[in-house]
């Protein structure tokens, strides 16, 4: 081999351990403050990463950046970076070049464009920062606009059985037009929201409709002047109508609780198992998998003769690491008044979900990426085994899988409402943790509005066991 293929050969096998980094692991320092609560120092850092602010990898920045913000009580910047982010989800098209430079490389190589569970929660944060700036109006607009999202997604998957709903987006739309007075639109919001629950989130995430759904449901009908759906509902849920003190003003607490999942990187053989002139049946007996390679088009003949020569191949793909929260449950406490936070989404769950319903495109994809990346490679080698070598290099550098993924989101959300003096009040939050853990408190003040709704989303980022 000559010096300069030693060379080029070197410089590779240099960078193949750096290749081989996740996203969450080329973004450790930044991780490691986050997750510490250290936030001040992990904005700094995102400021000060210009390669990040532009580029494949910019939706991420603005979503990491517009989380930090609003934890940090800046609200007016978080929103300005969600807009931002909203503004990329919004225009993003998929280009050819870029779905062409993934084929011979991977997935990593093109403009991240977000989960669809992520492309909801957008929309979670602005309308609380908007809340929280008091501005109703805009809050309404992100209401509005969120429904219309969860409209597309709707149409999107017609599997059920699919991530096809949030029904926690649906609640929050209801919870946002009640705290406008707009009675007859929360309640059509929170009759959606209630079939979300109990069709697809009860089913899929073993999450029931909140007791607290429940309550606003038939409070909003009552004061829709829905008789027939109030009794309907009474009945249904055994509850009945609970009037307000008109004296008093509501807290809507959001407790974001740990951290969501962190997208890695799995791989598995496959073994060719048939081939005729235009495709290549590959199999895999522990996950029962078996998929169909097209190889015939305008390739070369030594191209087609290294597709023919195929008989194992070992394909990227990604998976999502869990990280468990330090606390399993928490409560409001208000003088002799004692609340839970109930369960309404569970971003962990609905991340497995959502990769797990496309693992058959994933792994299809990668099949057909590396199938051609060997064969290109068996055919260099027929040519010249110095570039060969080096293509087979390159192939070892670049098969990677997309583990890219908004990693500040919490692993779930739980929420609740509580009736409160109107005033200066103090409640505290207490978290409960795992089974050896220490519980935590905390204490927050609230200027409460007679016959207002204030909204606070709080987040405990202790995580029981992080990701190395």
């Amino acid at each position: 081999m000559s010096k300069f293929y030693r060379i080029i050969l070197c410089i590779l096998a240099a960078n193949l351990l750096t290749a081989c980094a996740s996203y969450y692991q080329k973004l450790a320092a930044f991780n490691a403050d986050f997750e510490s609560g250290n936030l001040i120092k992990a904005n700094d850092f995102l400021t000060k990463d210009k390669k990040g602010q532009s580029g494949k990898n910019e939706l991420l920045f603005h979503l990491n950046k517009g989380t930090i913000e609003h934890l940090l009580g800046n609200y007016s910047e978080s929103n300005n970076q969600f807009n931002q982010a909203d503004m990329m989800v919004e225009d993003y098209q998929k280009k050819l070049g870029d779905q062409a430079l993934a084929m011979v490389t991977n997935q990593m190589n093109t403009p991240y464009q977000g989960e669809d569970f992520e492309k909801v929660m957008i929309h979670y944060y602005k309308a609380i920062n908007y809340l929280k700036l008091n501005d109703n109006e805009n809050a309404l607009i992100e209401a509005r606009r969120l429904n219309l999202k969860l409209q597309s997604l709707n149409d999107k998957y017609k599997n059920k059985n699919k991530y096809h709903v949030d029904a926690f987006g649906l609640n929050l739309i209801g919870l946002i037009y009640q705290a406008d007075h707009d009675y007859n639109n929360a309640f059509i919001a929170y009759r959606n929201a209630l079939e979300a629950y109990e069709n697809s989130y009860s089913k899929q995430f073993n999450i029931s409709a909140p007791l607290q759904l429940k309550k606003d449901l038939i409070y909003c009908a009552h004061k829709s002047g829905f008789p027939e759906e109030v009794s309907f509902y009474e009945n249904k849920f055994q509850l009945k109508y609970e009037s307000k003190n008109a004296e008093n003003g509501d807290l809507l607490f959001f407790w974001n609780n740990g951290l969501g999942p962190v997208k890695s990187e799995n791989s598995i053989n496959f073994t060719k198992t048939g081939s005729n002139e235009n495709y290549l049946t590959f199999v895999n007996q522990e996950y029962n998998l078996n998929f169909t390679v097209p190889y015939r088009s305008n390739k070369n003949k030594k191209e087609e003769e290294g597709f023919a020569s195929l008989e194992l191949i070992r394909v990227a793909f990604p998976k999502y690491i869990a990280r468990i929260p330090y606390y399993e449950s928490s409560s409001l406490i208000y003088g002799q008044t004692t609340q839970d936070l109930e369960l309404a989404e569970d971003l962990n769950g609905i991340a497995f979900k959502t990769l797990e319903d496309r693992m058959q495109r994933e792994i299809g994809n990668a099949l057909i990426r590396l199938a051609t990346k060997k064969a290109a490679e068996y055919a260099m080698r027929d040519q010249n085994q110095n570039l060969g070598a080096l293509v087979g290099v390159v192939n070892a550098v670049t098969e990677k899988a997309d583990t890219r993924n908004w990693q500040t989101l919490p692993y779930q959300i739980s929420y609740t409402r509580m009736s409160l003096p109107a005033g200066k009040q103090s409640v505290k939050w207490t978290g409960k943790a795992l089974k050896g853990g220490q519980n935590k408190e905390q204490l927050f003040t609230f200027e409460i509005g007679k016959g207002l709704t204030t909204f606070q989303l709080f987040q405990s980022l202790e995580v029981a066991k992080s990701v190395n």
